[in-house]
């Protein structure tokens, strides 16, 4: 199976919470490398509960950025790479 073929069917495994928090990460990794789920559920009006639950899904699988968890400091953090 092609890596096209492969994202085309694990972006309809997503739900709608990891969908936004996918296209959120696609649209800010190029400015910036970690986030924290606290803030990441700030600007989505999530809880930082369910970034951190719904973001193994992303971490997990074949996308056009990389998730991995960093650290954790207050929130965890995910280091992203576009």
């Amino acid at each position: 199976m092609s890596t096209t073929a492969e994202t085309a069917t694990e972006l309809a495994n997503l739900s709608e919470k990891q969908h936004q928090i996918l296209e959120f990460l696609r649209d800010e990794a190029d400015d910036k490398t970690y986030f924290k789920s606290r803030l990441i559920a700030d600007e989505l009006d999530m809880s930082a509960k369910e970034v951190g639950t719904n973001m193994t899904a992303i971490e997990r699988g074949e996308f056009d950025i990389s998730v991995e968890k960093w650290g954790y400091s207050s929130s965890t953090t995910w280091m992203v790479t576009a």
